[in-house]
């Protein structure tokens, strides 16, 4: 039975209207100030950024978005190889999940948007619970237990990966035998390196994105077409398999 690993990110959840970061028209490269509302220590200091962070939630597309047909194809892979798929993702809008893919299939490398946890006493909550007091009036709702600073459950810029997650995300990487790198730049570390980790232990390495990445080198075949196409085609190939 091959096990399959798909790595995604923000590219995957484009067609779900979900803008990505670091792509031509990336988040980050339109407004580069945006970085500071998702950076820890900024977040920690000011305010003000906490403000305009709870009004970037409130207005995220995200939670309106709805799966599109790659998250759909990835979930209907893990029903047709009998499960031997597994998802790590850089994206943190739960769209896998939502597609069908088991949760304990997926591994979220930066956390979920759809939690917030107290950065005192790691109490946790939904995000939709703290909208409903941004809408309510609160402008940066403290955390209702201890009073302290409340954030989404995402790893911010500057915050380490969870070690926990990352060592089952390389167990996954050094024991697929297919490992596809989908609507990602393979440039944020040291999650990108998962790629190279697989290839290095033998996995073909498939990359579906439209930039160039670092692995490109390494890519046993490279697919530029648009992902909401390109991904279910590609893995019909291994519905038999």
């Amino acid at each position: 039975m091959t096990l399959v690993a798909i790595f995604s990110g923000a590219g995957i959840s484009t067609d779900s209207g979900i803008p990505d970061y670091r792509g031509p028209k990336g988040l980050w490269r339109r407004d580069p100030e945006a970085e500071k509302l998702v950076t820890y220590d900024t977040y920690m200091s000011d305010p003000a950024i906490r403000r305009r962070s709870w009004l970037m939630r409130r207005d995220s597309p995200a939670f309106r978005a709805r799966p599109n047909a790659a998250h759909h194809a990835v979930a209907e892979l893990d029903t047709a190889v009998d499960g031997a798929v597994r998802v790590i993702t850089q994206n943190v809008d739960g769209l896998h999940q939502l597609a069908g893919t088991p949760a304990r299939k997926v591994l979220e490398l930066h956390g979920t948007a759809r939690a917030v946890v107290c950065t005192g006493c790691h109490a946790r909550s939904t995000m939709e619970e703290a909208l409903a007091r941004v809408g309510a009036g609160e402008e940066d709702p403290p955390c209702t237990v201890c009073g302290a600073v409340l954030k989404s459950a995402t790893v911010m810029f500057g915050e380490r990966l969870d070690p926990e997650v990352l060592g089952r995300a390389l167990s996954i990487a050094k024991a697929c035998e297919v490992f596809i790198a989908v609507g990602t730049t393979l440039q944020v570390q040291p999650a990108a390196s998962l790629a190279g980790i697989a290839a290095g232990n033998g996995a073909r390495l498939l990359i579906v994105n439209a930039e160039p990445t670092p692995y490109d080198d390494q890519a046993d075949e490279i697919i530029r077409e648009p992902i909401g196409t390109a991904l279910p085609t590609l893995l019909k190939r291994f519905h038999a398999s």
